[in-house]
């Protein structure tokens, strides 16, 4: 690891700690730092101590999870596409998702408890793995990364059109509740079913360390990764069932939340300056875990003086787009995919 590597994955840390306690405080109720800190040892009254711990906390850590999740499945179906605007919102993987959690929402009209949770999370899965292996099957003979790309958006068209026609024949408190899950927030999360999310998302990404030096080889195309004993079909199918269900498990509970698996791993390689995924999969990680915290307080941060909370959906365009037209202007320069 370098020197400029460590640097960043120490700022991006020190960033995330410095960020948590501004995310604790800001709210429909502005609390004090010293009020926080006694809400988080005990020591304040019940509704504070409701406020700090059971509202803004899990909030705050599915963000966290929520961010690093989603930039971890970018990163991968950038490298296994060999694309640099891959991504789960782009490549038709949300939509697939949204497609399956709009199924169970719209046929039952709400989930609840932790078994209805599971629900949306298999149902997520199975509209993700879908896309995932119309892609796969496409990427068999299809060999221009561009044509894959489009493929992928045409198939994310397609699952909008299906969820429109769900819509359109459900119920109206069906459609009401798809359409709040749909703006995307991380304040969906509850101390119930908050262990179960982030237990989930860890397990996958530790899933994705022993894969690094196979990423790395992908990096220098598919002859030189099976010159070095990667099984790519194999390799790649793996690696896109991991994306496919850290997709799955952020947009069942959170909504489908854009722009954070195609913006955050651009960030993660400029900072650190490497394409390397022995480095750039935790920068990756903490940098999205940062984002998404972001995004959490810009989202609550209007309530002080409107009451209301911002979709998340509509904050990351803000944050992504620039970031995108970046990559787009200064593709030649950027040799990550070289």
């Amino acid at each position: 690891m370098t020197r400029r590597s460590r640097i960043s994955i120490l700022l991006l840390s020190l960033l995330i700690v410095a960020a948590f306690l501004p995310g604790l405080m800001a709210g429909g109720v502005w609390l004090d730092t010293t009020t926080v800190i006694d809400a988080l040892c005990g020591i304040s009254d019940s509704t504070t101590r409701f406020i700090v711990l059971e509202t803004r906390l899990p909030a705050l850590v599915t963000a966290l999870m929520a961010g690093a999740a989603l930039a971890v499945a970018g990163l991968l179906m950038q490298t296994c596409f060999n694309n640099p605007l891959a991504g789960p919102s782009i490549m038709g993987i949300s939509t697939g998702a949204s497609l399956g959690v709009g199924i169970i929402l719209l046929s039952m009209g709400s989930v609840l408890g932790v078994w209805g949770r599971i629900a949306m999370v298999g149902g997520a899965f199975i509209g993700a793995a879908a896309v995932l292996g119309i892609l796969l099957l496409f990427s068999g003979f299809v060999k221009s990364s561009d044509v894959l790309l489009i493929i992928g958006i045409l198939i994310g068209y397609l699952s909008s059109s299906a969820i429109s026609l769900l819509n359109f024949f459900a119920t109206d408190n069906s459609v009401h509740s798809f359409v709040m899950w749909g703006m995307g927030t991380f304040a969906g999360v509850g101390l119930d079913s908050l262990p179960l999310f982030c237990g989930i998302a860890i397990i996958l990404m530790v899933i994705c360390i022993p894969f690094c030096k196979s990423l790395n080889a992908m990096l220098l195309g598919a002859r030189y990764a099976e010159s070095t004993g990667v099984a790519m079909q194999r390799t790649r199918s793996a690696i896109l069932a991991i994306s496919g269900a850290l997709t799955a498990v952020v947009t069942a509970w959170c909504g489908p939340i854009g722009f954070l698996g195609l913006v955050v791993p651009h960030v993660a390689r400029m900072l650190c300056g490497t394409a390397n995924h022995k480095v750039l999969l935790p920068a990756t990680a903490l940098a999205g875990a940062l984002i998404g915290l972001i995004c959490q307080i810009a989202s609550v941060a209007p309530s002080l003086s409107t009451g209301s909370i911002l979709p998340v959906n509509a904050i990351t365009p803000i944050i992504g787009v620039p970031i995108i037209l970046y990559v787009l202007l200064n593709r030649r320069k950027l040799l990550y995919f070289s």
